[in-house]
């Protein structure tokens, strides 16, 4: 809607500007939100259909009743004798670790990076060299060196996370006004001062844009993590369900994954909003 109908819109109904145009506003994401829901419905709904005509084999597309009765199974059995709950907290475990010590280490050598051209042209051919290879490349390297244990998963994830992150946080510190650096010099402020009151807040959003792209693609190379040497985890569900063939375990592996990732997701984009409210 137009300014000038917003305007016109207020004046019917007697409304201060600001106020019409957030209620127009909610108005509008709550549509959307509508058509959201509406086209997953409609996708189930389709899904249904097409599984209880038998259009497709259920081998390959189990039925939504098929899901949810072998989901209860899993809830109260588990999977090859282990709880569903313990394959979630292994992976999710997993993923934070390596998250962990991904941010730690990446948002420092990302804040030096950005400051000095030196270690930005020591550290960047490795970055950018590592960087496009896929996690399943150099996984056989990483299994040699670490072998099969917690270790060589926990470094897959990692190094699927670090690269965004540090590129991030390096490219918000070279966009940082320099006036407001020169500002803070003229007021006296120390080297650490600027660092820590105008340059990390003002890299800030940049820098949970990396955090969220790494998360999608580490949280993406769980699967391939746990490919070597797992007894636990979703990844491990996914993978030794797809060998069985049992593939209503394989959907609700990837659901359940999903469902994690959106939720990490959206964990981040509070955060985002809470720490970075000028941000839109």
């Amino acid at each position: 809607m137009s300014l000038k109908s917003s305007k016109s819109w207020a004046q019917e109904r007697n409304l201060p500007m600001s106020l019409a145009v957030s209620r127009l506003k909610v108005s509008r994401e709550t549509r959307l939100r509508g058509l959201s829901i509406s086209a997953v419905l409609a996708l189930i709904l389709l899904w249904y259909i097409v599984t209880t005509q038998q259009w497709i084999d259920e081998l390959f597309l189990p039925s939504p009743q098929m899901i949810w009765a072998r989901l209860q199974d899993l809830i109260s059995g588990g999977y090859m004798g282990i709880a569903l709950s313990e394959h979630i907290l292994a992976s999710l475990g997993r993923m934070l670790v390596a998250l962990f010590a991904a941010v730690i280490i990446a948002i420092p050598l990302g804040l030096c990076m950005g400051q000095s051209r030196r270690v930005s042209a020591v550290m960047d051919p490795f970055i950018e060299f590592y960087r496009p290879i896929p996690p399943l490349a150099y996984l056989p390297l990483i299994v040699i060196w670490c072998g099969i244990g917690e270790l060589s998963k926990v470094l897959l994830i990692f190094l699927a996370i670090f690269a965004p992150v540090v590129i991030a946080t390096a490219t918000g510190v070279r966009t940082v006004d320099p006036a407001k650096i020169r500002a803070a010099q003229s007021l006296g402020a120390t080297r650490i001062q600027i660092v820590r009151h105008v340059v990390i807040p003002s890299a800030l959003p940049q820098m949970l844009t990396g955090i969220r792209i790494g998360l999608g693609v580490g949280w993406s190379t769980l699967v391939a993590a746990e490919l070597v040497g797992a007894s636990e985890g979703l990844g491990f569900m996914v993978q030794s369900s797809s060998q069985l063939l049992a593939t209503d375990v394989v959907f609700i592996g990837i659901f359940i994954i999903a469902l994690i990732a959106c939720a990490l997701e959206l964990g981040l984009r509070y955060l985002q909003k809470r720490w970075v409210p000028w941000q839109s």
